[in-house]
Parts: structure tokens; sequence; C-alpha cells
């Protein structure tokens, strides 16, 4: 919504859920791309350590909930250029379906250059699918739901029966030596190298997670459609809701994690942390209608308007301290190290963006992507009038 008032509480949250994807994110980085240390299979007696009970709780409130926070503030602002267009009797999804192309692009550059576990491209193809679902009647939209969130449970189910079935220690994906050997000595060639020849092993997930992302953008179609951000009493109400059900509810779910065994690692992540999500939007939204003035506000809000760039930015800080190619901080680092590394990493997104922002109106990505729909956009209208 360029042309129109911003609502602040968004970009907050857009901004804090970037920051919260680090959280996520940082481990894989740490532990040279070993996913089993954002899970629980392995190391999971965790009273025996105190590092590792630390890194237990850090992912019990983070992984999956910011992630999952994230993809429902994509639904809004999906919803809200919906909207936009309608007011302006603009073809719809017309040019929504060049920027999700560029982003998938931007995507596809972000995965090869810098993280394999890139969300962008699985983003920009649920946002291509829901950008046509949102024109359909209110039924249809809760059937769309459910069928989805079908599909994502069978899946979750279905890997779940396989843990059961799985010794704890064996881990849940075995990395190889070689690859942890590449992140830790190779190069960045040979990094870019590894992710191209092996690009649909890589993206399974986000292909895997396209059901449970069309369901987390249709929450947040749905959620701007009751007026659940709006400041009357209505939306206040609902805000308080979320609140009570997300928290209360999902945080118990949410420490499960911390059962012997990695059995519920699945669960938590792709079906627990979408409610806790839901209780940190109204817990969230809540402390900030109450404390505007807060200086913190003003610094997330900014980074929510440069969630893009920060993003990106993120990762690309994170691969100079942890990779070999890098300083080389990656291997087994202390969960307090990751931690404290976690938030310098924040805190300087925080100063970059607040930067930035003094001298441009929006981030460098951002910037990018609009350029590049007007011209797509501008090309695809001249060829309409020459036909």
């Amino acid at each position: 919504m360029e042309n129109e008032k911003r609502i602040r509480s968004l970009d907050i949250l857009r901004g804090l859920a970037i920051l919260g994807t680090l959280g996520t994110n940082i481990w894989l980085f740490a532990y040279l791309g070993d996913v089993n240390y954002i899970f629980t299979f392995t190391h999971s007696e965790w009273w025996l350590s105190g590092d590792d009970f630390l890194r237990i709780l850090f992912l019990s409130l983070i992984n999956g909930k910011l992630l999952g926070l994230l993809a429902i503030m994509f639904g809004v602002g999906l919803e809200l250029k919906y909207q936009q267009s309608k007011r302006l009797s603009r073809l719809w999804p017309g040019r929504y379906i060049w920027i999700s192309s560029i982003l998938l692009m931007e995507g596809f550059l972000h995965f090869t250059f810098v993280l394999e576990y890139d969300i962008l491209m699985s983003y920009a193809v649920t946002a291509i699918i829901v950008s046509f679902i949102v024109k359909m009647r209110k039924g249809l939209i809760r059937i769309t739901m459910i069928s989805v969130a079908v599909i994502h449970l069978v899946f979750i189910f279905i890997i779940f029966l396989g843990v059961l079935s799985n010794p704890a220690g064996d881990g849940l994906v075995a990395i190889s030596q070689e690859v942890m050997n590449l992140y830790q000595n190779g190069t960045w060639i040979n990094q870019i190298q590894y992710r191209l020849l092996h690009f649909w092993e890589l993206r399974t997930e986000a292909i895997f997670v396209i059901p449970f992302n069309i369901f987390m953008f249709l929450t947040g179609v749905l959620l701007v459609r009751v007026g659940a951000f709006q400041s009357d009493a209505n939306g206040r109400n609902i805000r308080k809701r979320m609140m009570k059900v997300g928290l209360l509810v999902g945080l118990p779910l949410n420490l499960l994690l911390f059962i012997p065994g990695g059995y519920f690692d699945f669960p938590v992540r792709y079906v627990f942390a979408p409610i806790l999500s839901v209780g940190y939007i109204g817990a969230i939204s809540l402390l900030i209608e109450k404390s505007q003035t807060f200086s913190l506000w003003g610094v997330l809000e900014k980074v929510g308007r440069m969630s893009l760039s920060c993003y990106v930015l993120q990762n690309i800080l994170s691969s100079i301290l942890f990779y070999g190619w890098g300083f080389g901080f990656g291997g087994h680092p202390r969960s307090y190290t990751v931690i404290s590394i976690w938030i310098l990493v924040c805190l300087f997104q925080m100063l970059f963006a607040t930067l930035w922002l003094r001298y441009f109106t929006m981030g460098p990505m951002e910037a990018a992507r609009k350029g590049l729909t007007n011209l797509f956009t501008r090309k695809g209208t001249k060829k309409d009038l020459q036909m």
C-alpha cells in the first residue's frame, strides 16, 4: 500500500518475523548445514547439559514460530494489495503476478549465492497460487484451507510414524562429513556449485511446505477481512482472543520439544508453531497499542519496511561469520555463542535499516523489485496496446 497510510503494527510484526527467522537459520549456519541442530533428535538428553537446554528452550520459542508469523504477514500484505486493486478497479492478480515472479527470481539468486534453505522461492509460488484463491467466495476459501491443512497433516503424520520407528540417536537427516567440510573449508564458488548440482534435493522442504504456506497465507487474508488489525473495539477483541488462545494452547504444545527422542519435532515446527505465531501476533499488537512510544517499535518498524533487504542481509552476514571462506566461526559453537551472534546481527540490521531509511524511502531490494515490476508491467502494457 504505497500510496496509503501504512498500518504501523504490520511493519513492526514483519520486522520481528524477519529477525526471528534468523533465530532458526542461525543454527544452520553455526553447525555448517546440519539440520539436526534445529531439532532434538540428537543431544536430546537436555537435563545433562545446560548448553542443550538453552538451545531447546530457544528453539521451542523461536523455531517455526516467527517463520509462521512471516507467512501470515505475507498473506496480510497480499490481501491489502488485493483490496487496493479493487478500490482502484485494477485487474487482479495482474501486476501482483509480476511482483511474485520477481520474488521467485530473487529467491533463486538467494538460494544459489547465499543459503540453500531460502524461503523466498516457496513464498513466491504460494503467493501466485493464493492470489487466485482470494478472489473466491468465502466458502470456497474455507474449503481450500481445510483441504491444504489435511494434505499437510497427512504429510506430518507419515513423518511422525517414521520418527517413531527410528532410533532416537540416529538423527533426523544424515549430513555427510563431505558437506560439512564444504562449508568449513570449501570456497564460496564450491558452495554455489553444490547448491546448483543438488537443487531439487535441497528444495525438498520448500516444495513440501507449499500446502502449509497456503494455509498460513490465507490465515493472514482472513485476519484482515475480519478486522483483526483495525484500531476499533472489534479489532482489539480479536487480538485479545488471538493472544489468549495462541499463548495458552500454543506454548504448552511447543514445549513438547523437551520430551526426549525428538518425537514431537516435526509436529511442533509444522503444526503447533503456527498456533503460537497467532498468539505472538495478538500479544505484540496489544503491546504496541498500549506503549506506542516505545523506541524499539520504531526500529522494528524500519526493519519491517525493509524486510526483504534485511532477510538477505542477515543471511549474507551469517555466511561471512560462520563459513570457512569468512571468519570460520562455524562447527560446534556453544549455544550461548550462537544466540549472542544472533542478537548482534539483529542489532546490526536495526542500525542498518534506521540509517538507510533516513536517506531513502525503501530498502535496496525493495527498490530494485519495484523498478523491475514497473519495467515489466510497462512493457506488457505497450505490447497489449500494439496488439
